[in-house]
């Protein structure tokens, strides 16, 4: 006999093994929330959720219910944010994303913050530097590319796997130029390099940051600077790699010494050279693929993990962009 699953039916799931407040949300928000994006009724009585629906929207809350249970049972704190990545999820492929998110903690920051991977992209990341030498991470704003190249940079010096960190960028941001700046040169640089700044201070208290910088054990500083350099025992983070040139990103390849890693990170939506100048991070993707130490991982808006605005826009602006191309 076939299934219809249009046919409306009832399911009743009992909460085992977690708090069902933290599951439920506060006043069942959470709930709430799951009955907007899919065409179910949910009630909550004591330790139990009553599902009425279609099958096939019954199916999708249960299953989404049962990754929000796996969550909290791997240690973590529903949030909003998260759900809507799980729903995101489930709609999209049948299932929700906890079994395949990382439970290992990168690093302790500050306030005891646990730094680790908040998405199945972001795992896919942070293995990937795990694996290689060298990797590309290429993603809109907002998906953790630099925060989570600083946290393992910051982890692996901590664990004495590399003996510096070496932070740099691109100066060069909708057109302006560091001759135009006032002050000295780290007056001129710093505004460029401030995520990075933001990204440490969330992980270290800023006396010990100081101190590392004026030992020259952390390093933060524009990418022309690393000419003629040979970086050994490092963990290099290059940031906002798409306002690179293909002269560039071949000479901050070439920096790396012996014992060291290298981590770029870009946006190829948020390109700021001159039209008539292509990327390096575009076209190092060309010429490096498939080689085997270097590996490219791209992030999507489902990597978002900022405002849950945030991946809304960047969905409007890909279509707006879509539209563009095809008009």
């Amino acid at each position: 006999m076939s299934l219809d699953f249009k046919q409306k039916i009832s399911r009743t799931i009992t909460i085992e093994g977690v708090d069902q407040r933290m599951l439920f949300g506060q006043n069942d928000v959470f709930l709430r929330l799951l009955e907007t994006h899919f065409d179910c009724s949910l009630v909550a009585r004591g330790e139990k959720i009553i599902v009425e629906g279609t099958l096939a929207e019954v199916q999708k809350v249960l299953r989404l219910i049962g990754d929000l249970i796996t969550r909290l049972k791997q240690g973590d704190v529903l949030s909003e944010q998260y759900l809507n990545y799980a729903i995101g999820m489930v709609q999209e492929n049948g299932q929700g994303p906890a079994g395949e998110i990382s439970t290992e903690t990168l690093l302790t920051g500050m306030l005891k913050k646990q730094i680790k991977p908040k998405t199945v992209g972001q795992t896919k990341y942070v293995d990937a530097i795990d694996k290689n030498d060298i990797v590309f991470a290429i993603g809109p704003a907002g998906t953790g590319k630099t925060y989570l190249a600083v946290a393992v940079a910051v982890a692996e010096l901590k664990a004495k796997r590399v003996s510096r960190i070496v932070f740099t960028r691109p100066a060069v941001e909708a057109g302006e130029q560091l001759g135009f700046l006032p002050g000295d040169v780290k007056a001129k640089v710093d505004p460029y390099l401030r995520p990075i700044y933001d990204s440490l201070y969330d992980m270290m208290q800023p006396e010990k940051i100081k101190k590392l910088i004026e030992h020259g054990i952390i390093e933060i500083a524009p990418l022309a600077f690393m000419r003629g350099r040979t970086l050994n025992e490092a963990f290099v983070v290059l940031d906002e790699a798409q306002n690179t040139t293909g002269p560039q990103m071949k000479m901050f390849l070439t920096r790396l010494g012996e014992k060291s890693r290298a981590v770029i990170t870009g946006d190829i939506t948020q390109i700021d050279l001159d039209r008539n100048r292509e990327s390096g991070l575009i076209k190092v993707q060309k010429i490096l693929k498939g080689i085997k130490g270097i590996a490219f991982v791209k992030l999507t808006s489902r990597d978002v993990i900022r405002h849950r605005l945030v991946q809304g826009i960047i969905n409007a602006y890909e279509k707006h962009d879509r539209k563009g191309r095809k008009g």
